[in-house]
């Protein structure tokens, strides 16, 4: 092995995290209620990119820690609350969202993000739609 090459791995290990590319992005969710006349499109951000990983396949080659499965995932949250319009007053008209503030690449914690990206619907209104803007 040539010591540039060993020279270009051992820099690319220790400093791949830098050339992520993770960060909040502007993205639209579509909210409705049963009861409720509208459909509520609310403009928020989301943490969305590319974090570098190491591939799995030389696992045998490398120790442990030099191996990882980064995703782009949120580093603070905050929580905004947005009223759906045209509920019936028995109806409790209010939903809150997650707001991504700052994402980095890390390990992901299930608590607050969905680590398996299956697609269960699509992000859509059946009824008419009322845009707000938080």
């Amino acid at each position: 092995m040539s010591p540039f090459f060993l020279l270009s791995l051992l820099f690319g290990l220790a400093f791949g995290q830098s050339a992520s590319l993770c960060a909040p992005s502007e993205y639209i969710i579509h909210v409705e209620k049963r009861e409720c006349a509208y459909c509520l499109a609310i403009n928020t951000t989301i943490c969305a990119g590319f974090c570098m990983t190491r591939d799995s396949n030389g696992k045998k080659l490398l120790l442990r820690s030099a191996l990882s499965q980064n995703v782009c995932t949120y580093k603070e949250i905050l929580y905004q609350t947005a009223l759906i319009p045209g509920c019936p007053l028995h109806t409790i008209p209010y939903y809150s969202y997650p707001v991504a503030v700052s994402c980095k690449c890390g390990k992901c914690n299930t608590d607050y993000s969905d680590c398996v990206h299956e697609k269960v619907r699509t992000n859509y209104c059946t009824k008419p739609q009322k845009l707000c803007n938080m």
